[in-house]
């Protein structure tokens, strides 16, 4: 009899253990693995925001990649001055102009939004196409950025892009003309005036119309222009670093300015190990608020090519800031503990 009950429990111990290993082996099998748990890490990031939220992810030593919204349109806002500095770097490489180059400021180049060129006295400001680059790149500096644009031609910008094959990114309007599609003012009729003329025009409209500056505002990331899928953008950075454009000195230059750049330091910066190096670029228009860059991971680990942009962003810029500092995290500890 006490032979019988202990194989009776024997078996219910061994059933016991078998069940629990099967629940188990489903539990591990309905886990997320490898990148697709920092992918569900991101998504549970941006749920419940309203708006959009695209992201670019690739290691470019392994390869490994991600992509929540990778192929979805967004405005670039200042981010579209990382291949207009390409397109520059290009026509310097093929002797259309060098570096020292110089150019008057006039007060007609003193453009809308950030920077400071537009604080300065003009004319009689004359600088340096290198020096024009660095306000760009280090300060977003608009009037710099539309003096280049204007220099290269936006079409030729495009056209370098689908040289390289990047298709999904498209730039066509200078900062000015951007910012006055923005407020809603017809850029036409406008383009030519002063900042001084311009706060007058847009209080003078404003009150005429204010609705219609609330619905530019409303519908400007409808506009096709000046825009880019977080996929190909992250796409031109991977180029840039491992020297398939231009020439090795000029991507070094591009790689460069953009370690040094001043804005933005609470996104992809923001909640990372305060020595981390990231060559960035970042934009900010209304509802959209971007960066795009590249996080070079300690210890050799290789470099992280990341872009997050979004688009019809109801928080405010700073709890944006948050979301993309919280993705970049979690991107930089994925690669770094599992590189």
């Amino acid at each position: 009899m006490r032979s019988k009950i202990s194989k009776i429990t024997v078996l219910l111990v061994f059933f016991i253990v078998f069940m629990q290993f099967s629940v188990w082996t489903e539990q591990e099998a309905q886990a997320p693995t490898g990148i697709e748990r920092l992918k569900k890490q991101i998504e549970g990031v941006i749920r419940g925001t309203e708006g959009e939220v695209g992201v670019a992810v690739k290691h470019l030593e392994s390869g490994q990649e991600l992509y929540i919204n990778g192929d979805m349109n967004f405005p670039m806002a200042s981010v579209f001055k990382v291949p207009i500095l390409v397109e520059v770097l290009a026509q310097i490489k093929e002797g259309k102009f060098t570096l020292k180059d110089e150019i008057s400021i006039q007060k007609t180049d003193q453009h809308l939004g950030s920077g400071m060129l537009s604080d300065l006295e003009a004319p009689g400001i004359k600088l340096s196409l290198r020096n024009l680059i660095t306000m760009m790149m280090i300060i977003s500096d608009n009037s710099a950025t539309d003096i280049l644009l204007t220099k290269v031609g936006a079409e030729n910008v495009n056209n370098r892009l689908r040289s390289y094959g990047i298709g999904k990114i498209t730039v066509n309007r200078t900062c000015q003309h951007l910012i006055m599609d923005f407020v809603g003012l017809d850029y036409e009729k406008y383009k030519g005036i002063s900042l001084d003329e311009f706060s007058e025009v847009y209080r003078a409209e404003r009150k005429k119309d204010p609705e219609a500056f609330e619905d530019a505002k409303k519908k400007f990331s409808q506009i096709m222009k000046d825009q880019s899928t977080p996929r190909a953008m992250n796409r031109l950075l991977e180029m840039i670093y491992k020297k398939d454009v231009l020439n090795e000195e000029s991507c070094d230059l591009i790689l460069s300015v953009m370690l040094e750049c001043q804005t933005g330091k609470g996104r992809i910066k923001g909640d990372l190990p305060g020595r981390t190096k990231v060559a960035h670029k970042t934009g900010t228009i209304g509802g959209t608020v971007n960066d795009s860059g590249i996080i070079y991971l300690p210890d050799n680990l290789g470099q992280v090519a990341l872009t997050i942009f979004t688009k019809d962003m109801t928080l405010k810029g700073k709890d944006v800031d948050q979301i993309i500092a919280q993705i970049a995290k979690f991107v930089y500890d994925y690669f770094y503990f599992t590189s």
